[in-house]
């Protein structure tokens, strides 16, 4: 059914060259994928703060322990889920690729699950909410989301064969979700948005209803900007590396998923980059959902949302102009090598902010150069797991980029619930209160800790263990041994 449907002529992509082009990667892996992915961005950093001070979730009176549960429980089902997407990615054989087609499918998923997320019945007892925050939550995270994020981020290493357009598409794809984050989270919402979404009362704290209300507006917003995004994302992409077997035996085999585990995880390369995601995911998540709540309490002499929008901004320049620099630096470097030096002077320089944690300039210094720093990492690492993966194939003779692709997306989806479960068990531990004009000492540190320190311990462990990664040496000869084997494939099934 779904092959008939993504091979009619309406559905075909608009990619016709054999060579990746200026409007491919612009509207493909940029501008598609940045207004698709928009909407989890601010989800990511304000919709624990939804649930928290619109819902009342981390209200232990009324909620219990749910708030910090649930997401870290949801992790559960969100790695299951992207594991059954990356199943049907592994049985999808279309010509129009194996992943684009999931792009089709998400669209629906998507849009209900935003709807049902902030449709939470508001004058309901505790239970009935505890269930349809659950059930949605989950909608999103654990179905909805993984049908795109899975398709979207095995895109660059099915688009070619070519290390510098895979490059620069890799760099264009991850400036896509750093400008989604950097617009939508740090700019847009808290400089037009953040009295809209979270409505101040006269006398302090959050007007709930009102707030409630807006959310749903916005809501609609997102669903529109999320599925044009998908749709120039399917129509400006191409699979040209799942093209080069489509129709040949080897490709119509289906490989099990034990056996694309069973190699994997033999893998040394494999576990370094796979390890590097979840770190760098960990601390940037953790980093992003703390926010807007160090912002609102930590800052001194400066209004929450105003503090949120400049260090969005200011903290974005390096990273807006890391798009330009990423790949010339990886190029004359090294991926890895880039990465690793990066990553260290990002280290270094978050040091900074902790000189004076309640004064904005100094903090706003620390994150800029950290940023500086995060610029090679940010750009080129799904060229990194591209190269993994085709070191994989030379090795055993077929892609494991189903399984690869869902560890993948659960890490960059579950991460989501992980870090925002554990900033909920910190604010309820340390006695948060959003209806406090002011937070007390051990809120404020929690917070310190979350935006500014987990996120410099992943670095730095990082920086240690892709030290090890040397998959770049191996390049050119994976790709002779592919080609070899598909020449041999051809040749034997013109017989």
């Amino acid at each position: 059914m779904l092959k008939e449907i993504v091979e009619s002529p309406v559905l075909k992509t608009k990619i016709k060259s054999p060579e990746v082009k200026l409007n491919e990667k612009a509207l493909g892996y940029l501008i598609g994928p940045f207004c698709a992915l928009i909407s989890n961005a601010i989800f990511g950093s304000y919709l624990n703060r939804y649930y928290s001070d619109v819902i009342g979730w981390t209200d232990t009176a009324r909620f219990g322990t749910f708030s910090g549960l649930l997401p870290i429980l949801s992790v559960i089902f969100v790695i299951i889920g992207n594991l059954f997407v990356g199943r049907v990615m592994d049985n999808t054989r279309t010509n129009q690729g194996k992943a684009r087609p999931l792009l089709i499918l998400s669209m629906p998923l998507i849009v209900v699950a935003i709807i049902t997320l902030f449709m939470v019945p508001k004058d309901s007892s505790p239970v009935v909410q505890m269930i349809w925050i659950a059930v949605s939550y989950n909608l999103y995270y654990a179905m909805a989301y993984p049908f795109y994020y899975t398709a979207h981020s095995a895109l660059v290493s099915l688009s070619t064969r070519n290390s510098d357009d895979r490059g620069q598409l890799a760099t264009f794809s991850n400036a896509a979700g750093v400008a989604a984050v950097g617009v939508g989270a740090s700019i847009l919402v808290p400089i037009l948005l953040q009295n809209f979404l979270f409505v101040p009362k006269a006398d302090g704290g959050i007007d709930a209803v009102a707030s409630y209300n807006n959310w749903k507006v916005v809501m609609l917003v997102l669903c529109v900007s999320t599925l044009i995004g998908i749709i120039i994302e399917y129509f400006f992409t191409r699979e040209r590396i799942t093209e080069e077997t489509y129709g040949l035996e080897e490709e119509n085999k289906k490989i099990p998923l034990s056996k694309q585990i069973e190699v994997c995880v033999k893998e040394k390369y494999w576990w370094i980059i796979i390890l590097y995601f979840l770190l760098f995911q960990f601390g940037g998540l953790v980093k992003n959902g703390s926010m807007n709540y160090y912002c609102t309490w930590v800052f001194e002499g400066i209004d929450g949302g105003t503090a949120m929008g400049l260090l969005g901004a200011i903290g974005g320049i390096p990273t807006g102009v890391g798009m330009l620099l990423a790949w010339p630096i990886a190029n004359k470097l090294g991926k890895q090598k880039a990465v690793t030096l990066g990553l260290l002077i990002s280290v270094i320089g978050g040091l900074v902010s902790f000189i004076n944690v309640h004064n904005f300039i100094i903090v706003t210094i620390g994150v800029i150069l950290k940023g500086v720093g995060s610029i090679p990492a940010m750009y080129v690492t799904l060229a990194l797991l591209a190269d993994v993966l085709d070191h994989l194939e030379a090795k055993n003779g077929f892609r494991s980029d189903g399984f690869t692709m869902a560890v993948y997306g659960a890490i960059m989806v579950g991460m989501t619930g992980l870090g925002n479960g554990i900033i909920n068990v910190f604010l309820t531990a340390a006695g948060y209160d959003a209806t406090l004009s002011v937070q007390n000492a051990s809120v404020q540190n929690m917070l310190v800790l979350c935006y500014l320190g987990i996120e410099l311990i992943c670095y730095a462990i990082i920086v240690v263990l892709m030290s090890f990664l040397k998959v770049e040496s191996h390049i050119e000869e994976d790709h002779r041994l592919i080609r070899e084997r598909q020449e041999k494939e051809g040749a034997a099934l013109n017989k």
